[in-house]
């Protein structure tokens, strides 16, 4: 593959699978190199074929796990098998290219060749479906892959492309409590509900937990949303997921260890519904701020809350107390008629209704001890959600006093300027998760690491 071309695959197909990941350059290299080896800190050194002499060198925050590195492998040697086929036609070029992709997602996960070119043949019908509606309506499927079964040896057996495309399917599954089953072979077995899942540790968005239950090394769950996206689940996590036309996968444990900047004060329950809350809201495609404060910043952080969106007592008065700090004398008369109060009293104020209402909802527990579900709501409010390095919530949905030269959106900014106090992280409502803390040498926000 010419070195132009290969630049321009990695840039379209391969950065967007690793989000986050960049070019930082590249290196010479010699016929002894393998395609794909592991760099310095935090990097990958790839090259389309053994005899190339330079390789691209990614990098990205989150260090590259080593499933993501054969997975990389398997990329690399489906590309270089397609280009020295030759095709001249581009367009079918770039279909093929683009399908290396989704095979090498395939081959990654199964055991057995057979059971990828099955996997890989459903998600190619799915993605049909994708793209058509059944009575007008967008079509959310479920398919669960037995790579345990193998019915190939009954005498009635229906494959996955003789029903996947038929219109009574979009029917039979809604992927979230129902999927169709089939065989490591892509042979129809039957009908499976997600009601009787038994509970076991898992890691997924909060609506797709009983399927990434069920799917442990021995199932493979596929999904189709009606908002379009692919979700691939095995050994009981979140893999894989096609967004917006683009495959992603997922490092979880990776990013719940970054959550806190490697500090030993975090608690990994609190890191742990942390990510689970971005990860909810990034697929409901809500949108969020969510800021997790290092364990000595919390006060220093306040200066840009708005008292009124304080929910918690002692915060209110370390507020309180700024604010006569910063204040002129002559303005502590006014203060002290607003600020000289029970807290309780000073909530009733028809400013702080919002904080009113949303203590009364959280009723004094910190974060990590809500409900995913309530964790979610809070965070896709307008503003930011807050809280210390002890779980504590400071604020919800808060307006952020935002510092000079802040670029991009509300959430963007309010994330940049809270990220010297800790790790800031923006949800998109596209999905995309962008966590960022402080440059300890420049004191400048800085992107730590992206999921998605």
């Amino acid at each position: 593959m010419e070195k132009i071309e290969f630049y321009r695959v990695v840039n379209k197909l391969i950065l967007p699978l690793f989000t986050g990941s960049f070019i930082e350059g590249e290196e010479e290299s010699t016929s002894r190199d393998s395609e794909v080896a592991y760099g310095k800190k935090n990097s990958l050194l790839i090259k389309p074929s053994k005899s190339d002499e330079y390789r691209l060198i990614l990098k990205r925050g989150q260090p590259f796990q080593m499933f993501e590195v054969n997975l990389l492998k398997s990329i690399i040697k489906e590309l270089d098998f397609i280009s020295e086929n030759g095709y001249d036609d581009d367009s079918y070029m770039t279909v093929l290219q683009e399908n290396a992709i989704e095979k090498s997602i395939c081959q990654s996960i199964c055991d057995s060749s057979e059971t990828a070119s099955s996997m890989f043949g459903i998600i190619n019908d799915l993605e049909k479906w994708a793209l058509r509606t059944y009575e007008g309506n967008k079509v959310a499927i479920g398919i669960i892959l037995n790579t345990f079964l193998d019915l190939s040896e009954q005498e009635e057996i229906i494959g996955y492309s003789d029903v996947i495309n038929k219109d009574f399917f979009a029917l039979l599954s809604d992927g979230e409590n129902s999927y169709i089953e089939f065989d490591k072979m892509g042979n129809l077995v039957g009908y499976v509900q997600m009601d009787k899942v038994k509970k076991a540790p898992c890691i997924a968005p909060y609506e797709f937990e009983n399927i990434a239950r069920y799917c442990n090394d021995r199932k493979i769950g596929i999904v189709l949303t009606k908002a379009g996206d692919f979700l691939i689940f095995k050994n009981r996590n979140l893999l894989f997921s096609k967004r917006q036309g683009v495959w992603n996968i997922y490092s979880h444990e990776e990013v719940i260890q970054l959550l806190s900047n490697r500090g030993s004060y975090s608690l990994k329950d609190i890191r742990r519904s942390i990510y689970y809350t971005a990860l909810d809201s990034a697929f409901s495609y809500d949108g969020g701020c969510l800021v997790y404060l290092n364990k000595d910043m919390a006060e220093n952080a306040l200066t840009h809350i708005n008292v009124h969106d304080i929910l918690d007592e002692r915060y209110f008065e370390i507020k309180k107390a700024q604010e006569f700090e910063k204040a002129p004398k002559k303005s502590w008369p006014t203060l002290e008629k607003m600020y000289n109060v029970p807290y309780v009293t000073f909530l009733k104020e028809e400013n702080c209704i919002k904080a009113q209402a949303l203590r009364k909802i959280i009723n004094g527990k910190p974060f990590h001890e809500l409900s995913r579900r309530l964790r979610q709501e809070l965070v896709s409010m307008d503003g930011a959600t807050i809280i210390d390095s002890d779980g504590t919530i400071i604020a919800v949905g808060a307006i952020i006093k935002i510092e000079a030269g802040s670029e991009g959106g509300g959430r963007l900014a309010a994330a940049a300027t809270l990220s010297k106090y800790g790790i800031a992280i923006k949800i998109s409502q596209d999905g995309n998760l962008k966590v960022l803390s402080q440059e300890k040498k420049s004191g400048k926000s800085r992107l730590l690491f992206s999921v998605g």
